[in-house]
């Protein structure tokens, strides 16, 4: 049987979720699916935190180790654009998920990355030169063209998936 190892880029997944599918997915219900791809044997989610973290950001955080997730975490970082006066808070973890990818390639056959973001189209080509199959997981408006080339017909819309993995009330 395939091992899999799940990497979720907690921002992305969000956002994704938020701004372009308008409904949210049960990240337990997530793994049962990445089950299809073959066992799994590591599944990460990645994701800025405050410091202290909020009461209710806390709580998601347990949640996610209880399902079965290793959290990778950074703080968050309040920059300001001294142009145009605005301020974003922001946690880039990119480099932590390729490096996890990479650092834990000997466990894994599939690698299933949920996230829509281009910045992730190189590493996804070495993973493949080096001889590993992987899924792309994302929404259908919110995932790069980068990422639809190199993924091709291994990219998964989430709205095909919905009725699997979405948190019912």
């Amino acid at each position: 049987m395939d091992r899999v190892a799940v990497f979720v880029d907690g921002a992305n997944f969000f956002y994704m979720q938020k701004n372009d599918l308008k409904w949210f997915v049960d990240t337990k219900k997530l793994l049962k699916y990445c089950e299809r791809f073959g066992e799994i044997a590591d599944a990460f989610y990645y994701v800025g935190k405050d410091a202290p973290p909020l009461s209710g950001q806390q709580a998601f955080l347990n949640a996610l180790t209880y399902i079965g997730y290793s959290l990778v975490t950074k703080p968050i970082k309040t920059i300001h654009d001294p142009e145009t006066g605005e301020t974003k808070q922001k946690a880039n973890l990119d480099i932590e998920i390729v490096l996890d990818m990479f650092n834990t390639i000997d466990n894994y056959d599939i690698a299933v990355l949920v996230s829509g973001d281009g910045d992730f189209d190189r590493a996804l080509r070495l993973l493949r030169a080096r001889g590993k199959r992987f899924k792309v997981i994302a929404s259908p408006h919110f995932v790069a063209s980068e990422l639809r080339d190199v993924a091709g017909m291994h990219l998964i819309d989430m709205e095909s998936i919905r009725p699997e993995i979405e948190k019912l009330a």
